[in-house]
């Protein structure tokens, strides 16, 4: 299992309760929720990878739970791992969910790949 299908479940019904409108794409060896075409929230395993606004990296990295996301050897400023200490209850999946949220209309889009003529 690529990733824990009960907090992709939470993370659901964190979005199903906002009013905002959004989808799920396979990424990145787990799930990702997307938000205006961009990454919003994604489930890796048994942790949330969460994008936000990379001023506040530092202060949201002293939140219980937080770690820096790292897949080259160097963090990604913007985006943290929240592992279960950090959102055990709905109250703190809610605080991830916010600041994304929050964050979701400054964030860049990722370049569209352009299909291949033939």
């Amino acid at each position: 299992m690529a990733y824990d299908e009960d907090m992709a479940e939470r993370v659901r019904k964190q979005l199903q309760g906002r009013d905002v409108a959004w989808d799920e794409k396979r990424m990145m060896g787990g799930l990702c929720f997307m938000v205006n075409e961009k990454m919003l929230v994604g489930v890796s395993e048994d942790r949330l990878m969460v994008r936000l606004d990379p001023e506040d990296y530092e202060t949201m990295l002293s939140k219980s739970g937080a770690e820096p996301m790292d897949f080259t050897g160097r963090p990604m400023k913007g985006f943290l791992w929240v592992f279960d200490e950090g959102m055990r209850s709905s109250t703190d999946l809610g605080f991830w969910i916010k600041a994304a949220l929050d964050f979701n209309p400054r964030a860049k889009a990722s370049a569209k790949k352009k299909k291949k003529q033939r």
